[in-house]
This record gives structure tokens, sequence and C-alpha cells, in this order.
């Protein structure tokens, strides 16, 4: 039987290889996006595991106590001096190392054949570029010392990270406050390692959950997409398989006939996959999923994952065309024995509903207490939801249909009524993925901008913020003569302002001051109430996840106490240089700030500390746009295969319509509203209920209200839309050819 079943599927005639050929690209797609969802979990971990060499001197196996051996087995004691720094440039990270080797033996970073001297270093090649593309004064004068070396990429996360290695002095490097000596060069990733607090790279479990998500939601379409398929030409397969059960044929064999056609288009599409995901490679390599994009042998694929994806796909596929053709297993008359399914019933609504309504009780009485539970209790939720709206879908087509049944008065409307009104399910079935997709992105845009929208930085993005994070004896108590001469010679530098502390911790804030000429000099930060001296400030930077900036330029600060005089003495904790926002003077003022402080963590801009509190949610939205286009593009390419297996199963009730005097373009109207009454219901219900669940989740975790996304999600949505009734018109000449007087007869 199985030699039988490959002639049947390449020698079946024109209609066979078509199959062949629509299935096997359905099957290709979907590999695609398997491969690449595998890879890219893959990709996250070899791109995290890059930036475990600088989480040095917080992971627990770089410390000075951590045993360490050469290749010879013998121990290596000559520590290195270590002090990593964060620095910036126009909004962009930058890595900064700097090194002293206290012997021969002092370990040597991933990426480099030795430790620099003092006055030199090694740059990774977009610091090295960027180095010498702008004036020294704004960046090269940070760095002590010449390029001597470029930083290999088996030490770079990404291709375009910004990371330099200094060399320094032992004696001068061990005078920084944040130098420490290490034995060792970390190899624990930040994801691994809970006693690193040093914000570099990623918790992969974050990304890889969603990538899961994403790949998840992606699958449902794509499944959809391989069964529309399989489905093609159902008929005139079934009714052959019953021919041959007439003659004799087992219920077996007719599945094992079945199996094979669809498993070797499953085979062909399976290796088309890869073929197009190794040739997509680099492309994908190049989103940003994490924020930084992939090297492309970071999208590797293991042994066993290859072996698992060949073999399990054709095997799926089998398993859908046997239960695609489950009538003729049952009994070879069935196939003639076609009558109207019962019609779905109100009671699928109660999934959905029950989805609503527990996420709308979050809403009211407030999440649980801990994230375990809350976790819980919204991922139940949004199942529910996500089950309901599939389940609900013939029913909300069944109603649609017969309402449009009804008001309409025109054949072609009446038609089309009664056929999705008869076979809600067939109408649905197409575009059931798109509603899962569509729900999952509408509801991770509409959470995402939301917050998003919450965190801008308003006007006041360009102004300069330098915090101090060392002992309070530490710190500086005056900024010198010379930093402030330097800045106020800067091309757009307008103001300096100085916040001191008290070091009061018994309050629910830290009590922070500033004398009133310099809320004058920097009016971004308020003003001082009328005859103050000094100012009682607590200015907002947004640090937080979520949080409401406001101008603090209109706050109208309580005066202290205390005189301009009695500032002198206490320590620093801000130092903010307002500026005219410019690439220019925002990077000289950093520049000097730098070198006048030996503080771990640079000056950023305002703009810059919301960029890195949104930065994960970013890359959460450029998968929920990756995941709505992709699901669109898959909804289009089911819903051609859909609508032209249903004209070629139909030709025969419509060549009748035509004999009898139906126009042509009734029949093209009938068509049209077909696809296009549950298409557009779907995302409309499926938009409706992603933004619904993001409101209810906004409302009961950060009592906020959903913003309306950007124009770039309607005008996606509406593109897939309008793509989607371009491919229903262009079905249109095939209703052409299929209705003529021969399509009639009866065969």
């Amino acid at each position: 039987m199985i030699r039988l079943g490959v002639r049947l599927t390449f020698g079946g005639g024109r209609d066979a290889l078509v199959r062949l050929a629509v299935i096997s690209a359905a099957v290709a797609i979907g590999v695609t996006l398997l491969l690449t969802a595998i890879a890219g979990v893959n990709a996250v971990h070899s791109q995290n595991q890059r930036y475990a060499w600088l989480e040095t001197g917080l992971a627990p196996d770089s410390f000075a106590d951590a045993p360490v051996t050469t290749g010879d087995g013998s121990v290596q004691s000559d520590p290195l001096w270590w002090a990593s720094a964060y620095d910036y440039f126009d909004n962009t990270d930058i890595g900064r190392i700097d090194v002293a080797g206290t012997g021969p033996n002092s370990p040597i970073p991933p990426g480099i054949d030795r430790l620099p001297e003092a006055g030199e270093f090694f740059a990774s090649p977009a610091m090295a570029e960027l180095i010498e593309s702008v004036p020294a004064r704004e960046l090269a004068d940070r760095y002590p010392g010449r390029q001597v070396g470029t930083i290999g990429d088996d030490a770079l996360p990404d291709p375009d990270i910004l990371l330099i290695v200094i060399g320094h002095d032992p004696d001068e490097l061990s005078q920084q406050p944040r130098a420490q000596q290490v034995t060792n060069i970390s190899a624990t990733s930040p994801n691994d390692c809970d006693q690193c607090n040093a914000g570099i790279g990623i918790n992969n479990n974050g990304i890889i959950l969603i990538l899961t998500v994403a790949g998840a939601a992606l699958i449902f379409p794509v499944m959809i997409f391989i069964g529309a398929a399989t489905r093609l030409s159902a008929a005139r397969r079934e009714e052959r398989f019953a021919a041959m059960r007439l003659t004799g044929a087992t219920p077996r064999q007719i599945t094992v006939l079945a199996s094979v056609e669809s498993a070797i288009a499953a085979l062909f599409g399976t290796f088309a996959g890869f073929a197009f995901f190794y040739a997509l490679r680099p492309a994908i390599a190049s989103i940003p999923f994490t924020g930084a994009r992939f090297f492309p042998d970071d999208l590797a694929l293991g042994g066993l994952q290859i072996a698992v994806v060949i073999v399990a796909v054709p095997v799926g596929a089998a398993l859908a065309a046997r239960v695609a053709l489950r009538r003729v297993q049952i009994s070879p008359l069935g196939v003639t024995r076609r009558t109207t399914p019962a019609p779905p019933r109100a009671w699928r609504l109660i999934p959905l509903v029950a989805g609503i309504a527990e996420l709308a009780c979050l809403a009211i009485a407030g999440p649980p207490d801990t994230s375990g539970a809350q976790a819980a209790v919204y991922l139940l939720g949004v199942l529910l939801i996500m089950a309901g709206l599939v389940i609900a879908g013939p029913w909300l087509t069944m109603v649609s249909a017969r309402v449009l049944a009804g008001r309409t008065g025109r054949l072609a409307g009446l038609i089309a009524g009664r056929r999705l009104s008869d076979n809600p399910h067939a109408g649905f079935r197409a575009i059931s993925g798109l509603v899962l997709a569509l729900f999952i992105g509408s509801g991770a845009i509409g959470t995402i901008t939301t917050v998003v929208a919450s965190k801008d930085a308003g006007t006041e993005s360009g102004a300069l913020v330098q915090w101090f994070h060392s002992p309070l004896d530490q710190r500086p108590t005056a900024v010198t003569t010379a930093t402030t001469d330097e800045l106020d010679a800067v091309d757009g530098v307008t103001g300096i302002a100085v916040i001191r502390t008290t070091g009061n911790t018994d309050g629910p804030e830290p009590h922070w001051l500033t004398s009133c000429s310099d809320l004058a000099a920097a009016p971004l930060l308020g003003r001082c109430p009328a005859g103050a001296e000094v100012a009682n400030v607590r200015p907002h930077f947004g640090t937080a996840v979520v949080n409401e900036v406001v101008s603090n330029a209109d706050t109208v600060w309580p005066a202290s106490n205390l005189t301009a005089a009695d500032l002198d003495n206490l320590p620093i904790e801000i130092i903010v240089v307002d500026n005219d926002g410019s690439t220019s003077a925002i990077e000289q003022a950093r520049t000097i700030l730098e070198n006048a402080s030996s503080d771990r963590f640079a000056p950023q801009t305002i703009g810059e500390i919301n960029l890195h509190g949104i930065g994960t949610l970013a890359q959460y939205q450029r998968l929920a746009n990756v995941v709505i286009i992709a699901s669109l593009i898959i909804a289009v390419c089911s819903l051609a295969v859909s609508v032209a297996g249903s004209l070629t199963e139909r030709k025969r009730p419509f060549s009748l319509l035509r004999l009898t005097g139906v126009p042509l373009t009734v029949l093209r109207r009938v068509v049209t509203l077909e696809s296009a009454v549950p298409l557009i219901l779907a995302a409309l219900i499926a938009a409706a209920g992603g933004f619904l669940a993001a409101q209810l989740f906004l409302q009961a975790q950060m009592n906020q209200n959903v913003q309306a996304p950007g124009v770039a999600y309607y005008a996606v949505v509406l593109a897939g839309l309008a793509v989607s009734l371009a491919v229903i018109a262009s079905t249109f000449p095939l209703l052409n050819r299929i209705t003529g007087p021969e399509s009639a007869r009866n065969d």
C-alpha cells in the first residue's frame, strides 16, 4: 500500500501535484517558524553566556578566594585588579573594564591575547569605529591611552556591542574605590548568577518565555494552514478512497494511502523549511529579539532538535490526514451521506465569559499577594479567553450569518448567510488561528504601549544626571572649580545643579536639598518659594517600571531651614547638568563628569534612564509585532487555500446556479461574503478581547487604563485584512473557469 500511495501522490494528475505543492508550502512555512523559535532560544543562551565574563567581580567564581588552576594544573597565584563601569553614548550602553595585572599568571579576559599595559586599551569593533567617528572630547578623552587591538567575537555578546578594556598600573588602579582583586574571569551566565547585580546581560527566562509564547501563537495558525491544505480537494479524495473501500480495501489500507501522501508532502516541506531557515538565518539574526542582534552562528540547531523536527512533522501531517478523512474510515457510504451538521449552541460562550469574569474580578478585588499566585490566576484567565474564542467562534459565525441572511434582500447575502449558518465550523476554521494570534498580540501591545507611555521622559530627556553610589563618607562635598569651568565652557550647557543629602533615613524618603541659586540655573528641576535660600527637593527621573513622569519644572519645592553655607559640608547625592539636548553638549558634559569622578556608574540622561526601564518591554513589543505580522501572513495563505478548495468542491452547485441565470457577479459576492464575514468578525472580536484583557490586567495590577496603540498597529491589521480581501478577489478567475456548463454534468 505504501508503494501505491507513492504512485497516487506523484501520478494522480494535476490536482494531486497541486495538493502536494500546497501542503509542502504550508509545512515549509511552519517548519521555518518552528526552527526560528528553537534556534532563537538557543541563541539567547549563547548570547547570554558571552555576557558571563562581564560579571567578573560580581559572580562567585571570580572572587579572589576562588580556586583557579592553569592549563598545566598549577595554581594561578597572580590576582588581577578589575574595575567594571557603565558608560553611555547617545542612548547606547558602553561596557568599560579597567584592568591591571600583578604578574605573569594574572587571568586574561576572553577575546584578547594579552592584558593591556598602562596607556593601552582593546575595543570591540563597534566601539573602535565609534571612537574614530566622533570628536575626542565627546568620547575618546574618557579613555586614557591608545588602542592596541580588537576584542574578538568570542567575547562579544552581539556584533554591535560597545566594549572597551583599559590597562592601568596596579598601584594606580588599586586606589580606585570600584577596583577589586579577582583570580578568575567569570564563566557564570547572568541568568544563573543570583548574586550578580551588574545589570549586564539579560534574564533569558523572560525572553525564552516570550519566544515560546510567540512560537505557540504562530504554531496555531500554521497547524490550521496545514489542515486546510490537507483538506484541499477532500471531497474528490474521499470519493476515490470510498470507491476503494467498496472494492474491498480495508480502513487500515485507506489510512495508509492517505497518510503516505501527507507524509511525503510534509517531508518535502520539512526539508524546504530547513533550507528556508538557513537561507534566512542572517536576516533573522539581525532582528533584535533581546534588544541586540545575534551572530548568525548563534542561531544554531542541536542534532537532537533537528532529528525530532524531521521525524515529528511528517508524522503529525500523517495523523492530520487520518483525521481529515475519517468519514471514509467509518463507512464507504459515509461520503455520500452528507447532512447538515447540528448548529453550535450558546453554551460555547461559557469559557469566554468565564475568562473575562475572572480578570474582571481581579480588577475589582485586586490580585493575590504573591507573584506566583498572580501569575497562576492571570494565566488561567488568559487561557480561558483563548479557549473561549476558539470554542465560541462557530457560534458567533452562525449568529452573524443569520443576521446577514435576515437583514439583506440581496441574493448573494442570502446564499452566503445560509451557507455559513449551515456549516459555521467550516467558515470559522480557516481564520481561527488568526483569532488566537491577534488576541495575544493585541493584549501584549495594549499592555506594553500603556507601560511605555507612562514612562515618557517628556521634555527633560536630555538633562544629564550623575548619581553618587559610594558611601557618604567617601563622596565629594563640592564640585571642583576646574570641573564647573569646563562644563560652563561647553556650548549647549545651560545650567548646573548640585543636590546634596543629609543621609537621614528616618523618614519615608531620603532628605535631599539644593540651593535656590542652583534651581534658578537649572529650572527643569523646579523652583523655590519666594524668599527661600535652600529647598527640600525630590525630583522625578522616571526610574520605576511604571512611573507617571511629570514635569519637575512646574514644582515649587518646600523651603528648608538650612542656609546655602550649611550645604557646603553635605555629601553630594546628584549632579544635574541642564543642556540644549544636543548630542555634542551631552557627550562633552558626560566626558567631563566621568573624568572628575571614580563612581562605577556614568552620568545618564533622563531619556537613557527611562530607556533602561522600558528596554525589556520594547523587546516584548517587537515580538508582539512579529506575532501579528506573521500570523496575518499565515492567515492569508490559509484563507487562500480554503477559498480555493471551497470553490473546487462546489463547482457543480455554482455551475447550476449560473445555468439558472444567476450572474457571475452574484457568485463573486457570495464567495466574498462567505470569507469576509468570519474574517472581519474574528479580527474585531480577537482585537477587542486582547485589549479588554489588557485593560483588566492593567487595572488590577497598576491601576492604569489601557492606552490606544500607535498607528503602526492599525496599519498592520488593516493591511492584513486588505490583503486577505485581495486574496479572496484573486480567486474570481478560478470561479469563472470552474462554473462553466460542463461542470454541471453528473460524472
